[in-house]
């Protein structure tokens, strides 16, 4: 008899405790819904819909030891027992590889020995990683809650950016990246900063074999490490404050950055005295490419690749609520005493300055805007999320989404990436008048809700705006629509359901509207908030 591993199929990784019915929403209904909601998909109900593929930030489901540790939540208003348990997780994953401490075990076992509490937990003066402690994070803080990852990135870019422009008012700065995400280049440059992609689109849409999807991987999201140098010699180091890396790289259809590229950035980076930063996304799905593809890492653990990506960095902003770590959460953390707080705290400490602005704009520093509940349900995410066995099921069913796309000759790009699938909207309209302004991707996901309740993700020409862009600006924008998976909320035939419905759309793609921007053309982040008319 064969062994549970010889069987030929994957083991399940989990089964439901609580299900959610889907309301039987007919075309007609949410054709009125469509009208009256401009056609936006963000202000589409949700209620309304049979899929929702919109974005997996936040929409994770929670495990039942995330649920549990929700009830510990200590609603204080300073210094709350989480904060403390939520700041130690995060030096257990990102500083600690294979010998975490798991400090939320003494509040999640019940433990009243106040002693060991505090020697352990409480007033513990840990300093020179990305978290300090005890006195260290009163007198030099480095970390620093938030909502989510878009509060990270305006806390981050604001601060520098008075900084910079108090230095010198007449030069310009830039942020160079692999791919700046629509909130990161938003937030960059409502603070008078300049944002730069330095990725190659030609290679992320290079055809890939659908049979070698699970063999190996290109990394497609790194740093085009030549562009990157060459930007480096086209102005004068003082313009460029920081470097970015984005992991992975989601503007480059969810593609993971290799850890040879992030040793190689990191060591350009530091021969100039600039700091790298990782716009740590989906850290953890990034571990898990590095881990099946990088033949020097296939005996690591997860969290030994975690260790090692983040010994190159000198700070990150997150958002928590990717690689389905929470429901709500961001933060912004720097290394202590490094290349960054040495960098920005000339006349005073960085991490003081930051801090006075997270208090102005988000709350006390020890919960950030978020509850004593979401702070335990995320420490606990922090475990759950970068657990192998989640990592491969994770990337196992986004590749069964992208594969059964690429059988039906659906243009998806290949190979996926791990919280997504992306659909190429120039090969999809191939052959049919579909210009860039017309914003076939736009036509698509409007249909996609209209005749199947399922709902998508342009992330081309209108999210990124390229109509306001120049035309070096417009070589990094691709013309893709996202549909980006919640952590197991979703089984196989709700997927089935989602392939046959694109599949009938790439059928009928003739008859997809082009699409005119009724209102709001040039407002920030347009996409969340514009007025469409279908033509």
């Amino acid at each position: 008899m064969k062994s549970q591993v010889d069987l030929g199929v994957p083991i399940p990784p989990h089964k439901a405790l609580v299900t959610r019915v889907i309301k039987q929403v007919t075309k007609e209904q949410r054709e009125r819904a469509l009208q009256e909601t401009e056609y936006n998909v963000f202000s589409f109900p949700s209620d309304l819909l049979f899929l929702d593929f919109l974005s997996d930030s936040g929409t994770t489901t929670m495990t039942d030891l995330q649920w549990s540790a929700l009830f510990h939540g200590d609603e204080s208003y300073g210094r709350n027992k989480g904060y403390y348990v939520l700041l130690d997780a995060i030096r257990d994953v990102f500083e600690r590889g294979d010998s975490p401490k798991k400090s939320i075990e003494l509040l999640l076992s019940g433990v009243d020995d106040v002693e060991r509490l505090m020697n352990e937990l409480y007033l513990v003066p840990y300093e020179e990683g990305f978290v300090n402690g005890g006195i260290h994070q009163l007198d030099r803080p480095n970390a620093f809650i938030v909502p989510q990852g878009r509060c990270a990135e305006f806390l981050l870019f604001s601060t520098i950016s008075k900084i910079l422009h108090k230095r010198d008012s007449n030069l310009e700065y830039y942020i160079p990246n692999n791919g700046h995400f629509d909130t990161t280049e938003a937030n960059i440059v409502a603070s008078g900063l300049h944002a730069v992609n330095l990725f190659d689109k030609n290679i992320i849409l290079e055809e890939f074999p659908l049979e070698s999807v699970e063999m190996s991987n290109p990394f497609k999201g790194n740093m085009d490490i030549r562009l990157l140098k060459e930007f480096i010699k086209e102005i004068s180091l003082e313009q460029i404050p920081l470097i970015y890396l984005t992991i992975t790289n989601n503007t480059a259809a969810g593609q993971p950055v290799s850890l040879k590229n992030i040793q190689t950035v990191s060591e350009i980076s530091h021969e100039n005295n600039i700091p790298l930063f990782f716009d740590a996304c989906r850290f953890a799905e990034n571990a898990y490419f590095i881990k099946l593809y990088e033949s020097d890492y296939r005996s690591w653990s997860i969290k030994k690749i975690i260790q090692k990506m983040f010994s190159y960095a000198d700070g990150f902003t997150i958002s928590f609520k990717k690689d389905g770590l929470a429901n709500m959460g961001g933060g912004l953390f720097f290394r202590d005493k490094g290349v960054f707080q040495t960098n920005f705290s000339e006349n005073s400490d960085i991490g003081t300055q930051l801090k006075v602005t997270q208090i102005l704009t988000f709350g006390n520093d020890s919960y950030g805007g978020l509850s004593g509940r979401d702070i335990m349900a995320l420490a606990a995410g922090l475990y759950e999320g970068t657990k192998e066995s989640y990592l491969a099921n994770r990337l196992r069913q986004t590749r069964y989404f992208a594969k059964e796309l690429a059988i039906r000759e659906i243009p998806v790009i290949l190979p996926p990436g791990g919280h997504a699938v992306y659909i190429d909207m120039n090969r999809f309209f191939e052959g049919i008048d579909m210009k860039i302004e017309d914003y076939g991707g736009l036509g698509f996901t409007i249909e996609l809700i209209r005749h199947f309740g399922v709902r998508s993700c342009e992330l081309g020409p209108f999210a990124f705006e390229w109509d306001q862009k120049t035309n070096e600006q417009r070589e990094g924008i691709l013309n893709v629509v996202r549909l980006a998976l919640p952590r197991n909320a979703y089984e196989t035939s709700h997927i089935d359901y989602a392939v046959a419905a694109i599949a009938e759309l790439y059928k009928n793609r003739e008859k997809i509207p082009k699409v005119e921007i009724a209102r709001g053309r040039n407002l920030p982040l347009r996409h969340f908030q514009t007025g469409l008319k279908p033509k």
